[in-house]
């Protein structure tokens, strides 16, 4: 996926949200304590239920954007969204070199 990392645009526009598969399910789902044990079957769940999510890129980009750091966002966990990050803050750093 290729960020286009515009936080500006976040704090105007979340009108996407309205289009998210998780709206209508527990939030709680999405924010699961640790990441082993009955966490990971958690995980699992939420990540079931951004599969099919029409705004799931939308989604991703905010939570990368935004350092999101906790929950599932985009169908990813918090470990690979700070592989995403550090993937694509290297890429830039490669850029601007």
């Amino acid at each position: 996926m290729a960020l286009t990392y515009t936080p500006q645009r976040w704090g105007l526009d979340d009108s996407w949200r309205a289009g998210a598969a998780c709206a209508e399910v527990d939030p709680d789902l999405f924010f699961p304590v640790g990441v082993t044990g009955p966490a990971v079957g958690q995980i699992a769940a939420a990540k079931a239920v951004c599969t099919g999510c029409e705004v799931r890129s939308q989604c991703l980009e905010f939570a990368i954007t935004t350092n999101q750091e906790y929950g599932v966002w985009g169908g990813t966990s918090e470990e690979e969204r700070r592989a995403l990050r550090r993937a694509w803050r290297a890429r830039h750093r490669r850029a601007a070199s």
